[in-house]
């Protein structure tokens, strides 16, 4: 019958502290539990051998801890995690042993620097303050990957070069200067709202990186959840989003109640919600648009507060060309283009705005900058004028002999300079797509042009196959088999 060793040991100054430790680090106690096991487990296999398999009784409620390590009783000890000697069982004890039985020692904990020693007990120390702070590093990283898109406050507590330190909830998260709102200024100890936007880590047990914004669109939207109620309920959907943080931001809404006005709910009595907002941003200015599945409806709200005369749309490259009474063209720019760059963020097109009443342009009047054969090529495209060809479809331009994407981005900005417009941001980033596009379009027609290359060569080889057993036939005599009847045995 297994028999164990008994002593008095008072252990609840060790399990108080370890309590104490999970209730200031918001660690659960059942994993610090665990780890503390893991510790004493630890510190009895390196004393004892790998192979010991101590049993650990750990209540943390009533600050108990009892460590006992089972083994076989022998003659002669050949595995001291396994095995003890008889003659050591009964200087132990004087209760009987035999060989074959199994004594359990209940290790002490009374003075555990004489159980263990000193180097022994630090080791340990080191690895469990490690797993502890791996599992603080963790939470952290777990909470607040559950927070992105959230809106938090914190406090500032150090305004460096290229980013700001905020500490929320004692963790302390990180603005980077591009995730500022450029005109703002920033005062430590100040209360500071932000978005949570990503947060990054190099190993699962590196501290994490959080990434905290105020420049990011999605801070916007969730502004708007907190200053309209509508917003919140999901009444009022926000469809799109374009910023220049601290200047001006463009937002479309939509209402799925036919009662509730989407512009109007946003924006409150006597713009007290949307002043609200624009407080927040410290005086960036909102433009709150009602937003139509109809691209040029859409795009003539998004140019507010200018008055468009008429949009042509190319959906499928995503390009419009706006026409613009000459006293609103300057709004339809805004200054710097914003305007209209934050109307083409906004709605995804791409918009050229013209003038309304300039002339067209003859191509021909271009002849010398295009090049003779170039022109020549244009065209046979039959495009005939600037507009034409400011207007064409991007890949039909890349299909003409002799054009790049480098020669019509060329070409654009010198008929934009006559005119006296301004090409759209992305064009770059627009005209390579469509090259690509083509491209793709070439190479399947190649492929399938191959297989057609191939079929007939088969076709041709069969038509020789049978002219050579006709010629067979009639001047030898000679008459093909039938390939599914089995050979002649003659």
């Amino acid at each position: 019958m297994p028999r164990k060793s008994t002593q008095k040991i008072d252990k609840k100054a060790i399990i108080a502290a370890f309590v104490e430790i999970a209730k200031e680090r918001g660690i659960d106690r059942d994993l610090i539990q665990g780890k503390l096991e893991d510790m004493f487990r630890l510190l009895v296999r390196k004393k004892y051998g790998e192979d010991a398999e101590p049993d650990i009784v750990l209540n943390m409620d009533r600050g108990d801890i009892e460590i006992y390590l089972p083994r076989t009783v022998v003659n002669y000890v050949l595995n001291p995690a396994k095995e003890i000697s008889l003659s050591e069982v009964q200087r132990r004890t004087d209760e009987p042993y035999d060989v074959g039985d199994e004594y359990i020692e209940e290790i002490s904990l009374e003075n555990i620097s004489q159980e263990f020693g000193r180097q022994l007990i630090m080791y340990a120390k080191q690895v469990l303050s490690q797993q502890i702070r791996d599992i603080e590093r963790n939470n952290i990283y777990q909470e607040y990957e559950q927070k992105i898109g959230e809106i938090i406050v914190g406090e500032i507590y150090q305004i460096r070069r290229n980013d700001i330190l905020i500490l929320h909830n004692k963790n302390e998260v990180r603005m980077p200067l591009e995730e500022q709102i450029p005109t703002e200024r920033y005062r430590k100890n100040a209360t500071i709202r932000a978005i949570v936007k990503e947060v990054r880590r190099a190993t699962p047990t590196s501290t994490p990186d959080i990434i905290v914004s105020r420049a990011d669109e999605r801070f916007l939207a969730r502004l708007f959840e907190l200053e309209v109620p509508e917003v919140y309920d999901g009444v009022v959907e926000i469809k799109a989003i374009a910023r220049d943080p601290g200047e001006r931001a463009k937002v479309a809404v939509t209402s799925y109640d036919d009662r509730v006005d989407p512009v109007g709910a946003c924006i409150g009595m006597k713009g007290i919600r949307i002043n609200a907002i624009v407080r927040e941003l410290s005086g960036e200015t909102i433009d709150v648009i009602e937003w139509s599945d109809d691209p040029v409806t859409f795009i003539a709200r998004a140019l507010s507060p200018a008055k468009v005369r008429q949009i042509q749309v190319d959906i499928e490259n995503k390009t419009a060309v706006v026409v613009v009474p000459d006293d609103q063209v300057s709004l339809a720019i805004g200054r710097n283009g914003q305007n209209v760059r934050l109307a083409s963020r906004l709605t995804g097109y791409a918009i050229t705005l013209v003038k309304e009443g300039s002339e067209d342009i003859e191509l021909i009047e271009f002849r010398d900058d295009l090049g003779r054969e170039l022109y020549e090529q244009i065209i046979e495209a039959h495009i005939d004028t600037a507009r034409e060809f400011l207007a064409a479809d991007f890949k039909t331009l890349l299909r003409i002999p002799g054009m790049t994407p480098t020669r019509l981005m060329e070409i654009r900005k010198l008929i934009l300079d006559e005119f006296g417009e301004q090409e759209y941001p992305d064009i770059a980033e627009r005209i390579a797509i469509a090259q690509t596009q083509l491209e793709e379009e070439r190479d399947q027609s190649h492929r399938k042009s191959g297989a057609d290359d191939l079929d007939e060569i088969e076709e041709m080889f069969d038509e020789l196959q049978t002219e050579s057993y006709d010629e067979l036939d009639e001047e030898d005599g000679f008459i093909p088999e039938d390939p599914s009847k089995p050979p002649s045995q003659e």
